[in-house]
């Protein structure tokens, strides 16, 4: 029993007639009569009787009739269904994206471009410091991240260069500071910081410090955040000062003052989308397609 004659039965069965049923599936009627045939052969009954007007369905074939218009259905059901994951319109994608980056306009438009383009998948967006997004990258319980690498180079992941940030400091509106802006870090040693901990990201931390060690610098640390929100909040409440990515711009905050200083702005922090080099989702290759459009 094949689709074919499935379909050509029910053809014959709407119609009450062979030579109709034969104009409208565009099989000559001969061809359509055998292929009937043989369908009742394999089944071992008959599931039409002629008569001068048509055919008509034995009891059979009467069952036959409502079975196969479901089994036709759940065909169809199913080719469009493996269809659309194929082409990455259904199927579900999760995205850790950095908490400073949240409220970046790229990133913003990016998340928006695939809700409005793939309004079908199940988009899940996690907001996720790189440590984490990283650990849940190469589990494989997070399928794609926007995050801070130390380079292109990840064994187990594909990586995409998105754009480059640098630092800058952050502080509080109503600090001597925000009146008078210092010029270079060492204006900064006696300054309380509020800092975050090395183990919730550690390449940016790393980088950071890295670029501190090159100026001889280092914070006095008198507060401690578990991310650029949080202390951020805490610059605000008059904590400390902070140093924070330039992306920290985008998420406005009452009660900060951000500034650039030449010493920040030379130490690049490049934001990466990553991927598991073994995920061949479509609805994620979307995704990634999508950032070259939104990033350039």
């Amino acid at each position: 029993m094949e689709f074919r004659q499935i379909s050509y039965f029910v053809a014959v069965a709407e119609t009450g007639s062979i030579s109709a049923a034969s104009r409208q599936v565009h099989v000559a009627q001969p061809a359509l009569t055998r292929q009937i045939r043989l369908l009742e052969e394999d089944l071992g009954t008959r599931l039409l009787e002629r008569h001068a007007r048509g055919v008509r369905l034995t009891i059979a074939g009467k069952a036959l009739y409502d079975d196969a218009v479901q089994l036709l259905d759940s065909r169809t059901r199913i080719r469009t269904r493996l269809s659309s994951l194929g082409q990455g319109l259904i199927g579900k994608v999760s995205l850790g994206v950095t908490v400073t980056h949240l409220w970046v306009p790229a990133v913003a438009e990016l998340l928006r471009r695939y809700r409005d383009r793939y309004p079908h998948v199940a988009f899940e967006v996690f907001p996720l410091l790189s440590g984490p997004q990283l650990e849940r990258l190469r589990e494989d319980s997070l399928d794609a991240g926007i995050l801070y690498l130390d380079s292109a180079e990840q064994p187990g992941l594909e990586t995409r260069l998105l754009q480059q940030d640098h630092l800058m400091l952050a502080v509080p509106e109503t600090s001597h500071w925000s009146a008078a802006p210092p010029h270079r870090l060492a204006e900064l040693t006696d300054t309380d910081f509020v800092w975050g901990v090395r183990s919730i990201s550690p390449v940016y931390y790393d980088r950071v410090m890295a670029h501190f060690a090159r100026l001889n610098f280092a914070p006095r640390v008198v507060q401690y955040g578990a991310d650029n929100i949080t202390i951020l909040s805490m610059v605000a409440a008059g904590l400390g000062v902070a140093i924070v990515p330039s992306a920290s711009r985008a998420h406005l905050m009452p009660g900060i003052r951000f500034m650039d200083l030449p010493e920040l702005q030379t130490c690049d922090m490049p934001l990466w989308l990553a991927w598991r080099s073994s995920n061949d989702s479509p609805a994620l290759h979307n995704l990634v397609g999508l950032t070259d459009a939104v990033f350039g």
